[in-house]
């Protein structure tokens, strides 16, 4: 039945998917007498916190001044975009926590392959791949938020493993799975002059004229003191998050006397992003109207209705069943740690979102006793939807690909995206394997 709401979920995109998962929930408690689990509030406020503030920042014209830095980058090298598109991707998703900045960015990664006559496949789609693998090298990320609250919950706060310990191997396994997945992409396929099928399209004017076409660039764009403002305090906003996650001292510490604890992580990321929108909202000159109606607040409301739902009705499932399922994998995934990396893969193939496949399944990892460190090692494999070419930005990537190179194959699983998927993220688990294995 879960398994039946989260395919079902997934043909309607991560809003259907949430409420699907209501019908699940519903389904358990007056059908089959489950009690209700308990709905992720601390994740999803912490969703709504960062969101808020990114979605000011984006209404203030700073994720603009962010793009047109990073174009400025790609073209003056343009030889090697195939290897600077994804590396920008990635770094905008870092300072952002979504990958959904990623769009801006395709059209102008088009312009400067076309023009360089290099294939566009090679280029989009691994940007594509590493804007969504950055999500878990953020510190502002969804899925770095919630990986730091499900670790802490379980292990209690302020233990080793807190956001400055995850970071420490997630950005350098996740940048390293991406320069990978890069540097295979810059041979794959064929090159557009022995392409026969490219070749073909050329002939006819409409179609060159189309391929070709207009330059799509920001370089030109003047943007107010006020968006670069705006900008900076995000930046110093995100430090300020590094700082308390570097250093626990620097948090107030609450509890009975003997047993203080420093104050979540959670709540400080909650606090500072609200406080960070607040100060740009104020100082920026924001048209608040105008805060609710871009891209990242859209976003932002889809994965915070998709996490409701379906960690919601999970929780209540494997809550029920928590013992039989201790029992048939608690032995099984603590020998084999890798076993949960395939199971937090798939899963995210299946919820179509990084945040909802943890929200689902870390805590039964940690219930079932999996070392918090493998844990760790393997956070890349929360990204799995690559698997099929249903995501939004692979799909605006392949509508931003006039060539037509960038594409879905015959069999839909051959598609562009796979293959640079499977390397970025296979590389990016083995390297946190090896960097906790010497480092933690």
């Amino acid at each position: 039945m879960i398994l039946g709401c989260l395919l079902l979920g997934t043909r309607y995109g991560g809003m259907g998917l949430g409420l699907i998962g209501g019908i699940g929930l519903f389904i358990l408690t007056f059908v089959f007498g489950l009690q209700p689990g308990k709905p992720p509030v601390d994740v999803m406020l912490t969703i709504l916190a960062v969101i808020g503030c990114a979605s000011v920042l984006q209404a203030a014209g700073g994720l603009n001044v962010m793009m047109q830095f990073a174009e400025r980058i790609l073209r003056r090298h343009p030889s090697f975009v195939t290897v600077l598109a994804p590396v920008t991707t990635w770094s905008l998703t870092f300072l952002c926590g979504t990958g959904h900045v990623v769009y801006t960015m395709f059209p102008i990664i088009y312009d400067i392959a076309i023009k360089q006559n290099i294939r566009p496949e090679r280029p989009m789609a691994i940007a594509s791949v590493a804007a969504q693998m950055g999500i878990c090298a953020s510190p502002v990320s969804v899925a770095v938020v919630s990986m730091v609250s499900i670790l802490a919950s379980g292990h209690g706060v302020g233990t080793p493993i807190g956001i400055i310990e995850l970071l420490s191997i997630a950005i350098p396994a996740s940048l390293t799975g991406v320069l990978a997945a890069a540097l295979w992409s810059m041979r794959r396929g064929k090159d557009l002059d022995k392409d026969e099928e490219f070749q073909a399209k050329l002939k006819d004017p409409a179609q060159k004229e189309f391929i070709y076409g207009e330059s799509q660039t920001l370089l030109n764009s003047k943007f107010s003191k006020e968006a670069y403002r705006a900008t900076w305090i995000f930046f110093a906003a995100i430090l300020v998050v590094v700082l308390f996650g570097a250093f626990p001292e620097l948090r107030p510490s609450f509890g009975a006397p003997g047993k203080l604890k420093p104050l979540s992580m959670n709540l400080v990321i909650q606090m500072l992003m609200l406080i960070a929108g607040a100060v740009i909202l104020i100082t920026c000159k924001v048209n608040s109207r105008e805060v609710p109606n871009g891209t990242v607040f859209k976003a932002g409301a889809v994965a915070i209705i998709s996490v409701f739902g379906v960690a919601w009705m999970a929780d209540t499932f494997f809550e029920a069943h928590f013992t039989l399922l201790k029992e048939a994998l608690a032995g099984v995934v603590v020998q084999q740690p890798w076993t949960y990396a395939i199971v937090m893969f798939l899963t995210s193939k299946l919820v179509n979102s990084q945040a909802a496949a943890l929200a689902a399944i870390a805590p039964l990892g940690v219930s079932l006793g999996v070392d918090p460190r493998m844990m760790v090692a393997f956070f890349p494999a929360v990204y799995g939807y690559f698997v099929l070419p249903t995501y939004p930005s692979d799909l605006a990537c392949i509508g931003f690909d006039r060539s037509g190179t960038t594409r879905i194959g015959k069999f839909i699983i051959n598609h562009s995206f796979l293959v640079p998927g499977l390397i970025g993220v296979g590389t990016g688990c083995l390297v946190g394997f090896v960097l906790v294995s010497l480092f933690m």
